[in-house]
């Protein structure tokens, strides 16, 4: 659980959410432990258990108890994005809508949605790491659903009714406010109800000659999301290996579950290969237990998967440019 990931554009939106609440952004993501230069990485995916961080804070800047509701309203719709293309591609809105259910680790690796057509249309949205989803998290998280859904309908869609599992954070008044509608509270998992006719809305601005396009596109994105959760399960296996000494490809991809031929294959698809991820778990990892430990040289090669301590000395200086030893007295000299 504490690998999950949500996709970089929440925290993009987010961010101009907050500013134009005149709230101070950039010091809300430092005190969420993010930096705001990385909001410039196109690739970038941030942990979902940073979020009760980010609305921590987002709260204690902003003052606002109903900071989810208001940052909801605020934050840019969620356009020039897969979704957008999904649902704008689609024959109907509800084709898009049935299509945007295999893709939900585009926005979040925690995020499971799903749609139910009758009696009355739903989509129904739960986190698997709940400890991590605030009240705030879900309230926002709906408005966004609704505007985004309001956009690719040139207005039309509406709320028929919401329901969230937390209790309510401002006067009723603010949610009838917002959301026109129903909302109900303390229930087993926050919903957006809507009319049945809206599923085979057929927008103006559909652009069918692009679905296949767009389901190419999404399922790039998906495998990218799928060559990183292996390299993250890669590197946590080295851990072990190194540790047990038994830190070579055939032993990782059995314990991986996968033959030596698919894990090099795999690798290479994600743009790296066995070899180089031994090396940077081996510097990382060298690197912090001279910069950071009394441990001993010889120690720092046993733990590192070395054989020999020359072999250990020849790569570390090829990494840094400076022996264990130099590097041990640099980092010491910045403390």
């Amino acid at each position: 659980m504490h690998n999950l990931t949500d996709s970089g554009t929440l925290v993009r939106l987010a961010y101009r959410g907050l500013l134009n609440l005149g709230v101070d952004a950039d010091a809300v993501l430092r005190q969420s432990g993010l930096d705001p230069a990385m909001l410039y990485n196109a690739n970038l995916r941030t942990k979902f258990s940073a979020q009760p961080s980010f609305w921590e804070a987002a709260l204690a800047h902003s003052g606002d108890p109903s900071i989810g509701l208001h940052l909801g309203e605020k934050m840019p719709v969620y356009k020039g994005q897969i979704f957008e293309y999904l649902l704008l591609s689609s024959p109907t809105f509800g084709a898009g809508l049935r299509r945007m259910s295999n893709y939900q680790r585009l926005i979040s690796d925690a995020l499971q949605g799903q749609l139910s057509e009758n009696p009355t249309p739903c989509i129904t949205s739960r986190f698997s790491a709940p400890k991590y989803a605030t009240s705030h998290l879900a309230e926002a998280m709906v408005i966004g659903l609704v505007r985004l859904f309001q956009s690719v309908t040139d207005g039309t869609f509406q709320a028929s009714k919401v329901t969230f599992s937390h209790a309510p954070n401002a006067p009723m008044s603010e949610y009838q406010r917002i959301f026109n509608c129903p909302v109900e509270f303390n229930e087993r998992a926050f919903k957006l109800y809507f009319d049945k006719s809206l599923l085979s809305y057929r927008s103006m601005h559909a652009q069918p000659e692009l679905f296949n396009l767009q389901i190419i596109a999404a399922d790039q994105h998906l495998a990218k999301l799928q060559q990183l959760d292996l390299v993250k399960t890669l590197r946590e296996a080295l851990a072990s290996a190194l540790e047990a000494r038994e830190c070579s490809l055939d032993k990782i991809a059995s314990q991986l579950g996968m033959a030596p031929r698919q894990l090099r294959y795999e690798l290479q698809s994600a743009g790296t290969s066995f070899q180089n991820e031994i090396n940077n778990y081996r510097r990382a990892l060298a690197k912090r237990l001279l910069a950071n430990s009394e441990t001993s040289i010889s120690e720092v090669v046993y733990l590192t998967g070395f054989s020999e301590p020359s072999t250990f000395y020849r790569a570390f200086k090829r990494w840094e440019g400076l022996t264990p030893i130099e590097y041990r007295l640099q980092q010491s000299t910045k403390k």
